[in-house]
């Protein structure tokens, strides 16, 4: 899945510190929710994605690659690909997201809002 596919979905779940202005997951969920689409905080407002109402289309990932991971593995919910915003990955996460043959890709969502627009 490319970036400009991602950004055509409507659902997304940011892992990471939604709550402190002072970080990306938190100018995430507020840029991704101003342009209209329905987002999910995990982290620090959920402790897990299964926690999450409904479905996730893209799960994006603005957290340590540690945690990253540990939540990952414990999910549950289907979900169609997962970004991984530059500095949350980690030779064990690319490893696992592998083996479970996972979609992923390298990515910024603030890019994608800058780039394309919402379906």
């Amino acid at each position: 899945m490319e970036l400009n596919e991602i950004m055509q979905k409507k659902r997304f779940a940011i892992l990471g510190d939604t709550l402190n202005p002072d970080k990306y997951a938190y100018k995430i969920k507020h840029q991704m929710r101003d342009a209209g689409y329905t987002v999910y905080s995990v982290g620090k407002e959920l402790s897990s994605l299964n926690d999450i109402d409904g479905d996730i289309d893209i799960i994006d990932l603005c957290i340590h690659p540690v945690k990253g991971l540990k939540l990952l593995q414990e999910n549950r919910k289907p979900f169609r690909c997962i970004v991984i915003q530059p500095g949350a990955d980690s030779p064990e996460l690319l490893a696992w997201l592998d083996e479970q043959n996972i979609p992923y890709i390298h990515g910024c969502l603030l890019v994608g809002l800058s780039l394309y627009e919402k379906c």
